[in-house]
């Protein structure tokens, strides 16, 4: 038999399932247990298909907006991205029994807006048009209270309105490089503008990025386990370009894994965004068996502890 070739894999750490996400999976799967199907949940709960099939199999009803959701009494779960504040004064107007699974990372960045707005600020968030975070930030606040930047361009030609003090605020998913870059021209043209207390990317965002860094010059190709619509995913598509893989590539499911890419290079990496399960890395892994013998090594550049509470009314005991 045929000996296989031996491929040198650097696994990622951290990778995968951050607090947020896994507290908003565990919102959905511990309302099914207590309440029974149908939960319903407004927009995918984190951007990755597998985590919301396999929801779905449980009996989470996934629609993009409320008048979807019959009058049932069933309960009701914002995602992990947050929402405008429109949507649950809508819920609560309608009486439904609704979880919020708003990452409390991305609560901080809606609190850090609602601070800068009553002390007559204008605010700059750095984000990305469209992104279900952005939507829900924006929709703290007025109209015309928040004004997007989505790069350096914006940042450069952005004319805030008169007569107010200015701040900015970030999504939490952004690349950190060019987020400081942005910061950078924004501080160079508004000296006095007010900046957040701690920096709103997250832990896990900046922790990710930081492990590709590490490994990308040490390898030829970047595979990025996660989903197209994920903004965290994304960025590390990018990170891994920048610092110096030949290749850096994106599959949401091991079976996507082309092979033959893959044997254009002898060594590779290998990490998830923080909306994609471990499971999905082992079936990257798998993927890879079928032609190497894998030579893994784990390179771990922060310990990550941190667990996010569920939200009281799931916490406590069920009623007898």
């Amino acid at each position: 038999m045929d000996q296989k070739p031996t491929l040198k894999v650097l696994l990622a750490g951290p990778r995968g399932f951050c607090a947020g996400v896994d507290r908003a999976i565990k919102i959905v799967e511990e309302a099914l247990k207590r309440y029974g199907a149908p939960v319903y949940v407004r927009h995918e709960i984190v951007h990755n298909r597998f985590v919301v099939q396999s929801l779905e199999a449980q009996g989470a009803v996934f629609v993009e907006e409320l008048d979807e959701i019959p009058n049932d009494g069933q309960p009701v779960v914002f995602s992990a991205h947050g929402v405008p504040k429109a949507i649950p004064a809508e819920a609560e107007r309608r009486q439904m029994f609704f979880l919020d699974a708003t990452c409390p990372l991305v609560s901080k960045v809606h609190r850090e807006a609602e601070h800068h707005f009553t002390r007559n600020r204008h605010i700059f968030l750095i984000g990305h048009a469209g992104h279900p975070e952005v939507i829900g930030t924006m929709g703290q606040l007025p109209p015309g209270a928040i004004t997007l930047v989505e790069d350096e361009a914006q940042a450069r030609s952005v004319e805030p309105p008169a007569g107010h003090d200015l701040s900015f605020i970030t999504q939490t998913t952004l690349s950190v490089d060019d987020t400081a870059e942005i910061v950078d021209i924004l501080r160079e043209r508004f000296p006095q503008i007010s900046a957040p207390a701690k920096e709103d990317i997250c832990y896990a965002t900046t922790n990710r990025q930081a492990a590709v860094k590490e490994i990308a010059p040490r390898v030829e190709m970047m595979i990025v386990v996660g989903a197209p619509n994920s903004s965290n995913s994304l960025r590390l598509v990018e990170v891994a370009s920048r610092s110096g893989c030949k290749a850096a590539v994106m599959v949401q499911r091991g079976r996507e894994l082309d092979l033959d890419q893959v044997a254009r290079y002898s060594s590779l990496g290998i990490t998830a965004g923080a909306s994609a399960p471990e499971l999905l890395v082992e079936e990257v892994l798998a993927r890879l068996r079928e032609r190497y013998s894998l030579d893994i090594e784990e390179v771990v550049v922060a310990e990550e502890k941190i667990i996010f509470k569920l939200p009281s009314a799931l916490a406590t005991a069920p009623a007898a």
